[in-house]
């Protein structure tokens, strides 16, 4: 990918790939957020875009993809059998993508190019735009390991934005739409596939919006096998698991079930040993966790874990799985509710936890079932008892969203550690004036 450049397509070129079909280019806002010599830099100005560029510009999107494989000298302008050249972003469709190298080539080498290039490349014919938006190219960089993790968050009741690490760039989503019922609803959020679900209630009902990466839209009408709230969830590829929560009436369940995203099937799973809200979820050594939360008919908090072994389908428990409360039970009148699920993800199959209140990073010792402080949060991971803070795994790397409480001071921050690097050293990615609350953070690789 070349760099201090953007080869997504504005808002202000979308309508000339209108006139074909519904595809929108991808058409995200942007803003880049840079950091020079340590310093943080913030744009201000949201309202401004990234400037629509001349088409013949956007082809320089392709020295960014790999072509060492071929030693031909690539034609970047389809070619029909007439010998015409035909111009990006008209009706045509070329079955071989890049002429010169053909379709499988070009399918090799666009699945080793940065899906941030995606939305240009989807406007120079229809060929590519079917390609992209089919899912196929996606599903071809899963089976070659080749995966980019994205960050989505909201900083608002129903807009959500983007963050690419790697390039460093924000681009936000179309906004959702919604009734006020589920603008002010407690959500849950979950990234899987090529998708983002955003899980609240409607009146009676619980209710789940989908964002498709693919078209750059948002859609509702999904149904689980178990409609419920406040669950714990985690996902791998394709799949994700959602297990425990509770009902409209506030009841712990114990009930489970699995999402194929590229079916849009929901399994039923077995029933985990106890009923368990408010709990957090995660993958690790091929196996499925649900951690915490709080259980049974007196809403007692729950310490223990349980592992979902995907090959036998068997629950076991794990006691002392969850990291330690902050503070004591009961602590000046505030209930067990007051504080957010437990904050973990897993990285290169070892567990974290941030310690919210005592501002530190944990490690779990699977071998002596015990956490361990490792080093600090960020100094600006603020948080009212863990709630709007994000706290996840990308990559190599783990990543904490989050920003000052104090009046005046709306704006959020991007900190990101891999831990093989030794003990917590927090490097800053991206800083951004919004909301410094973050209601919802989820993380798609693909």
């Amino acid at each position: 990918m070349l760099e201090e450049q953007s080869f997504l397509v504005s808002r202000r070129f979308s309508r000339s790939c209108d006139r074909e079909n519904s595809w929108d280019c991808m058409n995200y806002r942007m803003e880049k957020i840079e950091i020079q010599h340590g310093k943080r830099l913030l744009e201000s100005n949201e309202d401004d875009e990234v400037g629509a560029r001349k088409l013949p510009k956007q082809l320089d999107a392709y020295n960014s993809l790999d072509l060492a494989s071929t030693t031909q000298e690539v034609s970047m302008i389809p070619v029909d059998q007439s010998g015409n050249q035909r111009h990006a972003g008209d009706n045509s469709d070329t079955s071989s993508l890049i002429h010169s190298i053909g379709r499988d080539n070009s399918i090799s080498a666009l699945i080793r190019s940065s899906r941030s290039d995606y939305g240009a490349l989807a406007s120079l014919n229809k060929s590519f735009r079917e390609l992209i938006r089919s899912g196929e190219l996606y599903r071809l960089r899963r089976q070659n390991g080749v995966i980019e993790h994205w960050v989505y968050f909201s900083c608002q009741l129903l807009g959500w934005e983007a963050f690419d690490p790697t390039s460093r760039r924000w681009m936000r989503l179309p906004t959702m739409t919604s009734d006020e019922c589920f603008m002010f609803s407690d959500k849950e959020s979950l990234a899987v596939g090529t998708e983002l679900l955003v899980f609240g209630k409607v009146f009676s009902s619980l209710f789940i919006f989908k964002y498709s990466l693919l078209t750059n839209t948002w859609s509702s009408g999904m149904k689980m096998n178990f409609p419920r709230c406040l669950f714990g969830s985690a996902s791998v590829g394709e799949i994700a698991i959602l297990a425990g929560g509770c009902d409209l009436s506030g009841n712990a369940l114990s009930v489970a079930e699995l999402y194929n995203s590229e079916l849009g099937t929901w399994e039923a799973l077995p029933n985990m040993n106890k009923t368990r809200k408010m709990c957090s979820a995660v993958f690790m050594d091929g196996k499925f966790y649900v951690i915490g939360g709080i259980g049974g008919s007196d809403s007692k908090l729950l310490t223990c874990g349980e592992e979902y072994d995907l090959q036998t389908r068997i629950w076991t428990e794990i006691p002392n799985m969850s990291p330690a409360r902050t503070r004591p039970d009961g602590e000046i009148g505030m209930p067990v509710t007051a504080d957010a699920p437990p904050l973990v993800a897993v990285v290169d199959n070892e567990l974290y936890a941030a310690n919210y209140a005592e501002m530190e990073v944990r490690k779990y010792d699977k071998n002596r079932r015990i956490w361990e402080t490792v080093g600090r949060l960020p100094e600006r991971a603020d948080s009212m008892n863990g709630w709007g803070l994000a706290f996840r795994a990308c990559g190599d790397r783990l990543i904490v969203i989050g920003g000052p409480r104090a009046a005046g001071e709306g704006f959020i921050e991007i900190n990101a550690w891999a831990p093989k690097d030794g003990p917590p050293q927090w490097n800053l990615l991206g800083r951004k004036q919004c909301g410094s609350f973050v209601y919802n953070c989820a993380v798609m690789g693909c």
